[in-house]
């Protein structure tokens, strides 16, 4: 009686050739994969980490800048309000500078022989 079978040695090993080759075929698949995202990631123009961080930081800066401007306006207009209404009114003037007036007194659009 015969142990070994040839059939079973060759599906042994046409088992063992397909799976080196589909084991290729994946190789080869995660390389162009990853080749082509590289490709794609650089093509849209992604900002790099450095570029976030330095975004950020400025981003820090600009809202503490914020919080104090804010802080600064809370305490002018309190004082202001406890000044009272004679400090704003010295404070604004009747009329900007450097703004001509027109014919009835009021800034105007100096259109030849009209006055809007």
């Amino acid at each position: 009686m015969q142990t070994r079978n040839p059939l079973f040695d060759d599906l042994a090993r046409l088992a063992s050739g397909a799976m080196g080759t589909a084991q290729s075929v994946k190789e080869e698949m995660e390389v162009l994969m990853r080749s082509r995202m590289e490709r794609w990631a650089t093509e849209m123009a992604f900002a790099t980490r450095e570029e976030v961080d330095a975004a950020m930081a400025a981003a820090t800066v600009a809202e503490e800048r914020v919080a104090a401007l804010s802080a600064r306006v809370a305490e002018l207009e309190q004082a202001l309000a406890a000044g009272g209404g004679a400090a704003a009114g010295a404070a604004s003037p009747a009329r900007r500078p450097g703004r001509p007036k027109g014919r009835s007194g009021q800034p105007g659009n100096f259109r030849r022989g009209r006055n809007r």
